[in-house]
């Protein structure tokens, strides 16, 4: 798990193509880009621009992806995000591989991130991850989620 700034995000390129395709996309995207999946390199990299409520992190479930790292870049509001290694995680439901996701039991700690806006979280397939969570009181957030394909 990394954790940095859209505005500080240049030397992270260097983990490959795909992972610098999402950067530049997040860089030049227009504020305005309406919610939805948007193409960056076809299926290989694509952003979701959401805009949700946050909600207590009892509501949420950790996560994984196998064939996706998650670039989460936090556009407005803030949320809450709790992670951990997935290797020390018990599996609650199985890998789903069309869906590309397990999800996992939540253990006695979590370490947890604080989100504003700016902020970009790039999550790899041992980071389980729990977005969406309120920090405090509910707040809405807009969010994008560059999905980039592993091979």
């Amino acid at each position: 798990m990394i954790l940095t700034t859209l505005a500080d995000c240049a030397p992270y390129q260097v983990l490959g193509p795909r992972i610098s395709a999402g950067l530049r996309w997040l860089r030049a995207m227009d504020p305005a880009t309406s919610d939805g999946r948007h193409p960056v390199e076809g299926d290989d990299v694509f952003a979701l621009v959401q805009t949700y409520e946050t909600v207590p992190g009892t509501e949420k479930r950790l996560e994984t992806h196998v064939r996706h790292v998650d670039l989460q870049y936090v556009a407005d509001g803030h949320e809450r995000i709790l992670h951990a290694p997935a290797a020390a995680l018990t599996i609650e439901t199985p890998y789903d591989e069309a869906n590309d996701i397990a999800f996992y039991a939540d253990p006695p700690f979590c370490s947890s991130l604080l989100m504003r806006p700016g902020d970009l979280a790039i999550f790899f397939p041992d980071d389980a991850h729990k977005p969406g969570c309120m920090a405090g009181a509910r707040h809405t957030v807009r969010k994008v989620v560059v999905k980039v394909r592993l091979d």
